[in-house]
């Protein structure tokens, strides 16, 4: 006999297995249904999450109502919307508020509020742009 032929015969090749437990409690939940206050409820989920239902306002086409009411001012269940009421009737000050586009900073005065804050925030633009600017 040969001394590989006596190495080769006692070789035995030993199998073993790893019994592992079965854990289900990490498992994803798949079936779209759960379990909610004791009762089953079906989810409707979307890219980010439950979808939110849609509510379908109505619209206001009484002509007498648009003009004699600030139509979706009330937000109560009960109740009614604003009256309008005549023009002498509101503060002067409401009339002259500018409703336009933002004034730029040559139309401000220097002295008021309004200008200092202005500054502040293009200053503070200003500072962001020249920090994404500095490499690390």
């Amino acid at each position: 006999m040969n001394i590989n032929n006596l190495c080769r015969r006692s070789f035995v090749p030993m199998k073993f297995t790893l019994n592992l437990p079965c854990m289900t409690y990490s498992k994803k939940e798949t079936t779209g249904v759960s379990m909610v206050g004791g009762a089953l409820k079906k989810k409707k989920m979307g890219k980010l999450g439950p979808m939110a239902e849609k509510k379908i306002m109505p619209v206001e086409s009484d002509v007498n109502k648009l003009v004699n009411f600030v139509c979706g001012s009330n937000i109560y269940k009960t109740g009614e919307d604003i009256k309008i009421r005549p023009d002498s009737e509101y503060p002067g000050w409401l009339w002259n508020l500018h409703i336009g586009p933002a004034l730029s900073l040559d139309e401000l005065e220097p002295d008021s509020k309004e200008y200092l804050l202005k500054v502040r925030k293009m200053a503070m633009r200003r500072n962001n742009k020249l920090a994404q600017l500095k490499q690390f």
